[in-house]
């Protein structure tokens, strides 16, 4: 009759744990289905437990995003355990390089450093179960792998087996069938950034605890009942079925705990309902500690603790590096006083408001009253009204974040796997947290507030793939020796003239623009040379190569340079080779003979993109192979768009120089040189300007005909592209949601597919021949309408603003015009598959997959691109609009404020593609999070945000307000420059 905190208090006392409420016990019940052990029920009322031969497992309940906040080295044992258990019961699954890498870090703490004289081949990993499918193949992955480890201790191990785990989509994840309202099986998950639904394996949609309003139970029906201003999801409330209700319950209850675990500063504590007569619903809540205060309680309560025995599964006594006692691997261990610290390293944000002076105290708690009365095989606490847990924001016991917490993603539509973020330096303190993606892309990205400061940033992790190839060497040692030079964060005084900072400008957009290079060069070359892809196209392959590394190389020895003329600028030391160091205009004409390379580029690109369209459409494998590229942590964008940055580089190049000439005075020594290099820019950017507008047009046609379902041959020569973006189109179930797509001769509109990726069913087309375009009268339900009328066929549709609507309008007047002038241009219309008039009936038909390819059937895609956020945000960009795009490509040290404090955060942003990506520093080779900028207004801040900053600039897209603050004036203007020319709503 005892409660089942008595029994799991006895568990965390035996084995004599500190951080306890990361774990759980969890036991099955007849039906197989899992449940975790309710602290505050006697243990005869547990729902499903067995009173015959109660069977329980120790595990991990709540899967931390960010195994760094794990204070002891023995929580990081336990939380490693569970991974290996994870992965060789196919529980958490990924691919075989990320399998093997995780199998390497296991053995490396199991069994020691790899002795070539005792491990002659892989047979040594086949008596071992690291993954269901293991197989030869994999074991060699493993042992070269194992190779790389050489001095990795246990404990160092443990923390990289943790840190590439929580990488994987699947890190944590539970999965519980249910079905949809229409009968369609699913899987639901519950994890630290919200309630996920799968389809399969297959991740389709993320519901962040930032979206949702309430969590709700009636009998088998779970309900979801988000926030309605705008989360991007077209209904208030969604709702799941499950097989039973102890099986929605359950999932009900789980859902509670993890929103109270990590989005919690604390959780009240009220006790349960007495039994009645009439119950009004479920009295569970949360009894546990919040993962900020296990983190400030493990830190202000640690003691130093004695070393822990580890497992003795992988241990091979005779192997020479490994040692021959339990004894002595005991005294190899490090101490566990090397794993946590009473005072913190970095600086956190106190939680708000201040908690009760009060805390928990060691001893054991006494057990709880028990709740009401139930069997233990059905709870009939709530079998009269349906139960609900309301999720408010900014009450008392809410926090925007778990302490810590990387920047954290709320997004709607499927994500690419996590980016790869830095580990922490080995030392006593655990607070030296960087940032890591604890969330999915979509929709709407939150900043939280609980982040650590960077300045303890270590080494990174190692990547989910390893190595180079040997032909690629002296690219490698190249790129190496730039990464060495880090920027000097400490507070100094550097120059203060403008041409200083424009300088500063042009190095730092060498250093993301050298990063652009490296993901064609070193990681899609790696990714094709070592995968040996079936169908991959080998020449044009190796002509992209060939054509892109000499301008690689070109450019990280001009970065090299600049780093040493900026250093010098700022009175630094530098080498004797840069002594007679020159302006930045002679620097740049040194370099000019690049524009050849450049020339030679975007002659043979067109080339390229056709032949590698070509063959992503008629070879499987080079389609998946170029997909799962795309989906890498390095890969931030479409691969598309990384072979467009070279042909915008000279642009970009000739705006800076222009800058930095007129910076100058007229007696200036470098301001000749400047005059040259820009006189031959401008020529040569001159004279492939329409080239350069082919090859956006080129590349954008191929982007949407990967995205939209049931049109052929969308690419066609003479066929532009003009406006993409959302309007509400009139149908029988009132105005509904549709993707509009304005081509220089015809019109297409489409809805949202109903599968694992975002993609757009296409309803129909319209020829501009045809078509004539007038304003309507508003009506309180769409108040900026027009009509387009094609034959006998009338669209009414509706802008989301004034503006909107007559960019809508005067795209459609001008194309329709220029169409009529051109009759026959031989253009050829797609024929539509399934097409009908009737939207209602094609939203209900099953998604189709586009000619040529089978795109549809990939789980993940990236979803900051423009296509997705005119979409989500409800708008649309205009050929003009992405002209301006490619031609603003800013990047720079920013720092991002607290939300509820007064500290600021360092980051290495990047602006491109309508969107900021954030990273630890710029030596990072994947971003961390994403902000779309569309629909954000960017000002100055005002009298009520209380900024006693300078150079702090305020985005705002509704009720979502963050602010960034720039090291310098020119900085600053550059920032709300650019900023300003990716948001939809301009400067106020």
């Amino acid at each position: 009759k005892a409660v089942g905190r008595v029994l799991f208090e006895q568990v965390c006392r035996v084995i004599n744990l500190l951080e306890v409420d990361y774990f759980g016990l969890e036991y099955a019940d007849s039906t197989g289905t899992k449940y975790w052990l309710d602290y505050e029920k006697p243990m005869c009322r547990q729902m499903g437990l067995s009173m015959v031969a109660p069977v329980m497992d120790f595990c991990v309940k709540f899967y931390t995003p960010d195994p760094a906040q794990l204070e002891e080295e023995f929580t990081r044992y336990l939380f490693s355990l569970q991974i290996k258990r994870d992965l060789s019961l196919g529980i958490l699954q990924c691919s075989d390089p990320t399998a093997a890498l995780l199998a390497s870090y296991i053995v490396q703490a199991s069994c020691g450093d790899y002795v070539p004289e005792d491990y002659p081949d892989h047979s040594y990993l086949s008596t071992y179960k690291f993954v269901p499918h293991q197989n030869k193949e994999l074991e060699i992955k493993i042992m070269d792998n194992h190779k790389k480890h050489v001095g990795q201790s246990p404990a160092e191990s443990d923390l990289n087996l943790l840190e590439t785990a929580r990488r994987c989509e699947l890190y944590g994840i539970r999965m519980t069938a249910a079905k949809d309202n229409d009968g369609l099986p699913l899987n639901l998950s519950v994890a630290h950034m919200g309630v996920i639904v799968f389809q399969n394996t297959t991740k389709i949609n993320t519901f962040s605890w930032a979206k949702i309003r309430k969590l709700s139970f009636k009998r088998r029906k779970f309900l979801i009942k988000l926030h309605p201003e705008g989360y991007g999801y077209y209904k208030e409330t969604v709702e799941f079925f499950f097989e039973s209700r102890n099986e929605c319950k359950n999932f009900w209850k789980k859902c509670i705990e993890n929103h109270a675990f990590f989005r919690c500063t604390e959780v009240k504590k009220t006790p349960r309902q007495k039994t009645r007569l009439f119950s009004r619903g479920s009295s569970f809540r949360y009894s546990g500690r919040t993962q900020k205060q296990i983190v400030e309680y493990v830190r202000e309560n640690y003691v130093k603790r004695q070393p822990f025995q580890r497992s003795t599964s992988l241990r091979l006594p005779s192997r020479s590096s490994v040692g021959t006692s339990d004894d002595e691997e005991a005294e190899r261990m490090p101490a566990a006083e090397a794993s946590a610290s009473a005072t913190p390293a970095a600086l956190s944000e106190p939680s708000s408001p201040r908690r009760e002076a009060g805390r928990e105290s060691t001893a054991p708690r006494a057990p709880a009253e028990p709740g009401g009365a139930a069997t233990p095989s059905q709870d009939t606490d709530d079998n009269v009204s349906h139960d609900s847990y309301r999720l408010e924001e900014g009450d008392s016991s809410l926090a925007a974040a778990p302490p810590g917490s990387p920047i954290a993603i709320d997004l709607h539509s499927p994500p690419p796997p996590p980016s790869p973020s830095s580990t922490r330096e080995r030392t006593p303190h655990r607070a030296e947290n960087g940032i890591g993606v604890v969330a999915q892309r979509g929709q709407q990205l939150r900043l939280s507030d609980d982040v650590s400061a960077t300045s303890g940033i270590g080494q990174s992790s190692p990547p989910q793939d390893h190595g180079r190839d040997a032909t690629m060497g002296d690219l490698s040692s190249l790129a190496s020796r730039l990464d060495s030079s880090a920027t000097d964060v400490r507070r100094k005084k550097y120059p203060c003239e403008k041409a200083y900072f424009i300088a500063k400008e042009l190095l730092m957009a060498e250093r993301t623009y050298k990063k652009d290079l490296e993901v064609i060069v070193m990681w899609f070359r790696e990714r094709m040379e070592k995968g040996h892809v079936e169908g991959a196209p080998t020449e044009t392959l190796s002509l992209l190569f060939s054509l892109l590394s000499p301008l690689y190389k070109l450019h990280c020895c001009l970065l090299l340079d600049l780093e040493q003329r900026l250093a010098a600028w700022e009175g630094k030391p530098i080498p004797t080779s840069y002594s007679n160091v020159q302006g930045i205009g002679g620097l740049l004409l040194d370099y000019l003979h690049m524009v050849e390379l450049y020339e030679r580029y975007m002659d043979k690109l067109p080339r390229v993109l056709e032949r590698l369209w070509s063959s992503c459409c008629h070879s499987g494998a080079f389609e998946d192979a170029y997909r799962d590229f795309e989906l890498q942590g390095e890969c931030y964008l479409p691969l598309a768009a990384f072979l467009l940055h070279p042909v915008h580089r000279p642009l970009q190049l000739c705006g800076l120089v222009e800058r930095l000439h007129g910076s100058y005075e007229s007696n200036h020594s470098d301001k000749n040189s400047c005059s040259d290099v820009l006189h031959k820019l401008k020529r040569f950017t001159n004279s492939h300007k329409e080239a350069t507008h082919k090859l956006e047009n080129q590349v954008k046609m191929m982007e949407l005909q990967r995205d939209l379902m049931g049109l052929d041959n969308l690419v066609q020569p003479g066929r532009e592209f003009v406006r993409e973006g959302c309007l509400q189109k009139l149908s029988r179930k009132g105005y509904q949601q549709r993707m509009f797509f304005l081509f220089s001769d015809v019109l297409i509109y489409a809805s949202r597919a109903s599968g694992p990726r975002l993609q757009f069913k296409v309803h129909g087309q319209l020829p501009l021949q045809s078509l004539m375009v007038e304003e309507t009268e508003p009506k309180v339900e769409a108040a900026f309408r027009f009509t387009i009328y094609a034959g006998n066929r009338a669209l009414m549709v509706a802008a989301g603003s004034e503006e909107e609507r007559q960019r809508w309008m005067k795209d459609l007047s001008d194309c329709i015009e220029l169409a009529r002038d051109h009759k026959d241009t031989g253009l050829f219309y797609s024929s539509l598959k399934s097409c009908n008039s009737s939207d209602e009936r094609l939203d209900r038909a099953p998604p189709e997959s586009p000619a040529g390819g089978k795109w549809t059937g990939q789980p993940a895609q990236h979803s900051n691109t423009a296509l997705h956020l005119c979409w989500h945000r409800n708008t649309s960009i205009g050929r003009q609009q992405h002209q301006q795009a490619f031609l603003h490509y800013l990047s720079g040290y920013l720092l991002r404020k607290f939300k509820n404090s007064s500290g600021w955060q360092k980051l290495w942003v990047v602006f491109t593609n309508f969107c900021l990506f954030f990273y630890k520093s710029f030596q990072e080779s994947a971003p961390l999070a994403s902000l779309p900028l569309l629909g954000y207004t960017v000002t100055v801040p005002g009298p009520d945000d209380n900024m006693s900053k300078e150079f702090v600039f305020k985005l705002q897209y509704r009720n979502h307000v963050y602010f960034f603050r720039a090291e310098s004036e020119y900085a600053f203007d550059r920032w709300m420059e650019v900023i300003s020319s990716a948001a939809v709503k301009k400067l106020n």
